[in-house]
């Protein structure tokens, strides 16, 4: 699974890589040749979308958004921050856990509801700390 997620990791790191090189283009033979409609998205501006950044924060015992819901396809980046505690979070189904301080990134490729949990013993409240992504 590590491997999947480097691999990911570098395929968009070289997709903004080739986004950003072919955006050094410039000058007047670019502007010649552009399209005369101007309200399609761009290739940055779509690629952009199809990124949700979300950060959760935990305390004892609780995360601040209980459901995190996205589109089928859509990438992830998810953020745990501990406000109280030390908490990890855990998204079955995805097999992905996220530690306090850090960033994890995935593509949600199946769509349904997974749970999420603390998974890292925190205390009395430790099976209250749950919540959905909802892919959709």
């Amino acid at each position: 699974m590590a491997a999947r997620k480097w691999g990911l990791t570098a395929a968009v790191w070289t997709m903004a890589a080739a986004l950003l090189l072919a955006g050094c283009g410039g000058g007047e033979d670019r502007k010649a040749n552009a399209p005369a409609d101007d309200s399609a998205p761009s290739a940055s501006s779509a690629a952009a979308s199809d990124v949700k950044a979300v950060t959760i924060k935990a305390s004892n015992f609780k995360f601040d958004q209980p459901e995190i819901r996205v589109a089928k396809g859509q990438t992830i980046e998810l953020t745990l921050e501990n406000e109280q505690g030390n908490h990890t979070l855990k998204i079955d189904g995805y097999e992905q856990t996220v530690k306090a301080g850090k960033t994890i990134s995935f593509t949600a490729d199946q769509a349904g509801e997974f749970e999420f949990y603390c998974d890292l013993m925190c205390g009395t409240g430790h099976a209250d700390m749950v919540g959905k992504l909802i892919v959709e």
